[in-house]
């Protein structure tokens, strides 16, 4: 028998499952994750100077600003969007389970 709290979930997760699946969702709610990998990649750059002098010297003579851009763009996004999906998919998973077990358990009940 689920108890209240897989109850719970069951209902919340029957309610906004496809909400949570759609890539714009998961784009948006994610970003914040995925600025949390992005962002030290800008500090290691601009504090490469205090403690790796042959390392600032490699990015001011290589480093394009817009490179530095679109990189930190893609990296928030592919994180944002893999970081949600996975936990949609663990979502998804532990609903299922629970799902099959309720319904092993009303097929108990009825025969």
């Amino acid at each position: 028998m689920l108890n209240e709290r897989e109850k719970q979930f069951m209902q919340y997760w029957e309610a906004n499952r496809l909400r949570d699946g759609n890539w714009r969702y998961q784009l948006m709610a994610g970003i914040p994750m995925g600025l949390l990998f992005a962002l030290p990649v800008i500090a290691i750059i601009f504090t490469s100077k205090y403690w790796y002098k042959r390392a600032d010297m490699a990015v001011n003579a290589t480093l394009n600003p817009v490179v530095l851009v679109v990189a930190v763009f893609v990296i928030t996004v592919f994180v944002s969007i893999f970081y949600k999906r996975h936990q949609w998919d663990m979502k998804e998973q532990q609903y299922r389970q629970l799902k099959a077990r309720e319904d092993a358990e009303a097929k108990e009940e009825g025969v």
